[in-house]
């Protein structure tokens, strides 16, 4: 490996310095999962440090999951668990993960009135008079996804944040405020993790995450919230369910997702875009797509 000398200036302790060195390249797979870290002999040469130094970072590694190290044995890249999400579904994250017999917990980070938001939010919702939601989701007190929800205030006015800890917003439109999710469009992006997002998701400022993001429509098509939710790109796996008798699946999608598709349902918006010879070539499509933007992000990084 090539040398990379810490950065003595630098005000992180050195042992935090390695640690995370190495921790970005298994989450770039550079150091792919299974596989043995060099020896303690090699990074100390690797990163001009002392054995103490080195030894601190891989119990650091070891202690939040990144490596697993066996008495008599080298310590190994760990494999990811990955979380597996239908992106088609409208059915938000909690709802697809307790089918699965998983504990999703939510933390809500801050819910307010706010006069205006970004042009897609405005745009779908129709209104500029509207609540703001943030929320941080977690499986076994590892956070997976960092959720901004914008919603129409008038009709949600009596939504508190007691309410949705640890709890499904959309069981509660359907439950409290009679507003059933029921079509939508989605798109999905590439990007950096901004600074605080990455600190709530406990990943390095801009290091790749899977951004969904879309607007929801109810029972009768009228528009219930625009969503943004970053997703950890090491622990987040997005499905897709490809049917060759439908076009179900848009590519890249640019600015017409903002404009509300008519109430007769999602077929007629996926129409805009051109066809492709099945559902399985987009979902191949996606995926090359999604992996070239990952890879690109990391170069950069």
């Amino acid at each position: 490996m090539t040398a990379m000398p810490v950065d003595r200036s630098d005000p992180r302790p050195l042992h935090a310095q390695v640690a995370d060195a190495l921790r970005a390249e298994i989450r770039d797979r550079s150091i792919p999962p299974g596989d043995a870290l060099p020896s303690e002999a090699a990074l100390r040469e690797r990163f001009g440090v002392s054995r103490s130094v080195v030894r601190q970072a891989l119990a650091t590694l070891e202690d939040d999951g990144t490596v697993r190290r066996t008495r008599g044995r080298a310590p190994v890249a760990a494999v990811p668990t990955e979380h597996h999400r239908l992106v088609q579904r409208v059915t938000g994250l909690f709802d697809q993960f307790s089918a699965e017999g998983l504990s999703l917990r939510t933390a809500v980070l801050s819910l307010e009135r706010t006069r205006g938001g970004p042009p897609s939010a405005v745009h779908h919702l129709v209104t500029e008079d509207l609540l703001r939601l943030e929320r941080v989701r977690s499986v076994d007190d590892e956070a997976l996804s960092y959720v901004r929800t914008w919603l129409p205030a008038g009709r949600f006015a009596d939504l508190d944040s007691a309410m949705l800890a640890n709890a499904s917003l959309h069981r509660l439109m359907e439950t409290r405020f009679d507003a059933v999710p029921s079509s939508g469009r989605r798109q999905i992006r590439a990007v950096p993790a901004d600074p605080r997002i990455a600190r709530e998701l406990g990943v390095s400022d801009g290091v790749p995450l899977l951004l969904l993001e879309g607007g929801t429509f109810d029972q009768d098509g009228l528009p219930l919230e625009w969503f943004e939710s970053w997703h950890r790109s090491d622990r987040v796996v997005f499905d897709i369910e490809a049917d060759g008798a439908a076009d179900q699946i848009r590519i890249a999608p640019g600015p017409s997702l903002a404009v509300a598709p008519s109430p007769e349902g999602p077929q007629e918006a996926a129409s805009e875009a051109p066809a492709p010879h099945s559902g399985l070539d987009r979902a191949a499509a996606l995926a090359a797509e999604l992996r070239t933007e990952l890879d690109r992000l990391r170069a950069g990084s």
